[in-house]
């Protein structure tokens, strides 16, 4: 996957559920496994029409590539989902907290608890930084 690939719009809620089952699958999928797959893990109970409008809509936007075998069309990611992953994010860090990562990391660890494995997890990483 091009790291420098430039993505230019964001997947919709229902096109990053489809995106999702595809970056968890170690191999390419057709139509019939993304549908089955978004159905089973997100309780979902779209039809194969309705999954392949958004698969066609994240192709046109560039996230995924569209291969036909035979009689079966199978897609494959173009951006991975870390890329993904750290450009929303980034994009996040800008608009909620005028790109202070410390405001906003801050206002996630609020969130929630944590167990103190997860927390020895956190100060390891904060340690690791390379400064």
């Amino acid at each position: 996957m091009d790291k420098s690939k430039v993505i230019k719009e964001e997947l919709t809620e229902c096109e990053l559920v489809v995106m999702k089952v595809i970056w968890d699958s170690e191999e390419e999928l057709s139509i019939q496994e993304v549908t089955e797959r978004v159905n089973g893990q997100y309780k979902k109970e779209w039809k194969i029409q309705t999954v392949s409008a958004f698969l066609g809509h994240i192709v046109q936007k560039g996230y995924l590539s569209m291969e036909r075998k035979g009689r079966r069309f199978f897609y494959r990611a173009l951006v991975s989902e870390g890329i993904y992953r750290e450009r929303v994010i980034s994009k996040s860090i800008e608009f909620w907290s005028g790109g202070r990562t410390d405001i906003y990391l801050a206002s996630l660890l609020k969130q929630r608890t944590f167990s103190e494995e997860e927390k020895q997890k956190i100060r390891s990483l904060i340690d690791e930084l390379d400064w």
